[in-house]
């Protein structure tokens, strides 16, 4: 098998930042005028996810610390579905592990997996609310909005998802997407989502953007009959800023790790996968984040992983995961290879007639980041003729080390 060099190149996306969050959290919460509906001493949950949003913690502390100005009493609650093995430690273990802890929000975290009902806005459609939310004076409800990994629409993951699966924790998780079955996402917020507001009593929501570089790109707040538009608009800017994969066709995508702190299916499917435009000939996933506990919900997307992968995936969690999202597809465990040079040889030989060394092979570090990644030499014509591609350096070959494991990639220096 003879491969092709690679280059590291460089992806330039709309860098739209942030500067200053603490101060743009303030300025937002201040312009909703809070004062008029609250009163001191009143207590506010606010969700905190299962991804690996940028700034995450330091938003969450901002948000804590305005509404503590104003004598409130806050505190988070895990808004993740079924996520952390539908356990309430199991849902604090991932707050913590994307930085959230008390110290880091300012705040308690109050975890439970009970849930209270709000009611039936149509047959078939039941909304619950995690209890510890909906014993709290106020709801306030922090997420990022982007495109959803399985279906289209004015509104996908963001604002409203985390209300309806979030704070549903396993039981609204289940709830709604078995309804998706019948009805789109977007019938279950334009009849879920009013109710709710309608039912609980939601502060405010606040939307993140980030931009194709992981930064926090925009955060903006709305009042409960602002927020269904909020959540629309962020979405038409997060499609607009996300990253994607350098060219349209290619061979072999070599994927270092995936998990769900990169994204719900593990590997985005809007980079790679059904909802990509990309024509992608074999998927060769190496190695499984750590922080996923062995939930490899997604795997199932990949042609191809490695022993040392397969070994760490916790069936059970990934079952139940994929059963959640009624996507059973994702929980499908692909053929496994002792080593990288195993895995890369089956990939060479199934690519139809194009020989290994003339391949199209993009190597990513994941599906988040892809600001610098590896393409082989026979890309160079085209990123030369791009402005928005620079080459970094190369050439490199595509080293193994003695077990046949691939050295890793230059875009991790």
């Amino acid at each position: 098998m003879q491969l092709p060099a690679l280059y590291k190149i460089h992806q330039s996306f709309d860098g739209q930042q942030v500067d200053d969050i603490p101060a743009r959290v303030s300025e937002q919460i201040a312009a909703l005028n809070l004062h008029k509906r609250i009163k001191p001493g009143q207590t506010v949950a606010i969700t905190g996810g299962s991804r690996g949003i940028a700034n995450i913690p330091l938003i969450l502390k901002s948000v804590v610390d305005e509404l503590k100005s104003l004598g409130l009493k806050p505190f988070l609650v895990p808004a993740m579905g079924s996520h952390g093995g539908a356990t309430a430690e199991g849902q604090r273990k991932i707050l913590h592990k994307y930085g959230m802890t008390e110290q880091a929000v300012g705040c308690e975290i109050r975890a439970s997996m009970d849930v209270v009902e709000l009611g039936w806005p149509m047959p078939g459609i039941r909304v619950v609310e995690d209890r510890n939310a909906y014993e709290a004076d106020w709801v306030v409800v922090v997420n990022r909005a982007k495109p959803h990994t399985r279906f289209d629409g004015e509104i996908e993951s963001g604002l409203c998802k985390m209300i309806l699966i979030g704070l549903g924790k396993t039981e609204g998780a289940t709830l709604y997407h078995k309804a998706a079955v019948n009805y789109s996402f977007g019938k279950l917020v334009e009849v879920a989502v009013p109710f709710f507001l309608e039912k609980a009593n939601l502060l405010f929501g606040m939307g993140l953007v980030e931009n194709g570089y992981e930064e926090t790109a925009i955060i903006e707040a709305a009042p409960p009959e602002g927020l269904i538009a909020l959540d629309k608009k962020l979405l038409a800017e997060a499609k607009r800023m996300m990253p994607k994969l350098p060219f349209n066709k290619i061979d072999v995508v070599i994927v270092d790790e995936m998990g769900k702190n990169y994204s719900g299916t593990g590997m985005d499917t809007n980079i790679i996968g059904s909802k990509s435009s990309v024509e992608i000939t074999r998927v060769f996933v190496r190695d499984l984040h750590p922080s996923s506990e062995g939930n490899a919900a997604g795997v199932g997307f990949a042609d191809m992983i490695t022993d040392r992968m397969r070994d760490k995936i916790d069936l059970h969690a990934t079952a139940l995961n994929c059963m959640t999202a009624q996507a059973f597809a994702g929980a499908r465990v692909p053929v496994s290879f002792p080593t990288d040079r195993d895995a890369l040889t089956a990939a060479m030989a199934t690519i139809g007639l194009t020989e290994s060394h003339e391949s199209g092979i993009v190597w990513i570090p994941n599906t988040l980041h892809l600001k610098e990644v590896m393409v082989s030499e026979t890309f160079m014509e085209e990123v030369e003729a791009r402005d928005d591609l620079a080459i970094v350096d190369g050439p490199h070959e595509m080293v193994f080390d003695e077990a046949g494991n691939l050295v890793d990639a230059p875009f991790r220096h």
